[in-house]
């Protein structure tokens, strides 16, 4: 990429935060004027913080630019080259445990789970247990791009098999379920593990927009299949509990 080509990303990357912040600034701004009348010292706080947030957005998106699309594309190429469909899979399956492990939202959530159950249900087997989820059905989603599956295949079986999990599950871990969904459809998982799905129907000389888009859709699912196969299991052990007492 030329110095120039850089430079004009750079601009229009920066531009695009502006977009994104300004109409939150002219909010704030109005409700200070017209409700809030917080002192100046609280202004500036919070107009300062929404700077340092402007800036970590734009070095994100820098780097999601220059190092997680290219990356995750270039590894789902190769991984759509390799002969053994079961490969493909399985190497899918493990980079959609470990970007779920590194997903910031999962873990913040995890911990408030923990602090609400008073710590009942603990943190660590929150987060293993999206990542379990995520990682199988991203293994599914890369059979799907190997064989050319629909998605209204696995979407709407995947869905029906939720509302039967909502019935046998724990109500707690209904809701888990529900936040969990959307926040392991973070920032690594928009950026890497799409990336990866474009890379690999590229390899294998499929339409990217049919068969590499509807990955975010399948990791969506995956939350609320495990974190509910995991309230259900609680709810058994009680009721087994229960049932010998």
């Amino acid at each position: 990429m030329s110095f120039a080509a850089i430079l004009e990303h750079l601009g229009h990357t920066a531009f695009s935060v502006f977009l994104a912040v300004l109409p939150l600034i002219v909010l704030f701004l109005l409700f200070q004027v017209f409700f809030l009348g917080l002192p100046v010292r609280e202004v500036t706080r919070v107009l300062t913080g929404t700077l340092l947030a402007s800036v970590g957005l734009f070095l994100f998106l820098l780097g999601v630019s220059f190092g997680f699309l290219p990356f995750g594309r270039a590894i789902g190429e190769t991984l759509g080259r390799l002969p053994q469909t079961w490969l493909m899979a399985a190497c899918g399956a493990l980079l959609g445990f470990v970007t779920t492990w590194g997903e910031p939202a999962v873990r913040i959530l995890a911990q408030q789970v923990e602090e609400a159950s008073a710590g009942s249900i603990r943190a660590p087997v929150v987060v293993a247990t999206v990542c379990t989820g995520v990682g199988v059905w991203m293994g599914i989603a890369m059979l799907r791009i190997s064989y050319g599956i629909p998605l209204t295949y696995l979407v709407v079986p995947g869905y029906l098999l939720v509302l039967v999990l909502i019935a046998l599950t724990r109500q707690e871990f209904a809701g888990i379920a529900a936040d969990a969904s959307g926040v392991a459809t973070g920032p690594l998982a928009n950026t890497f593990l799409l990336a990866l799905g474009f890379g690999a129907s590229s390899a294998l000389g499929q339409d990217p927009l049919a068969s590499g888009l509807g990955l975010v859709a399948l990791i969506a699912l995956a939350p609320l299949m495990s974190i509910m196969t995991l309230g259900a299991i609680v709810r058994w052990k009680e009721r087994a509990k229960e049932s010998q007492i």
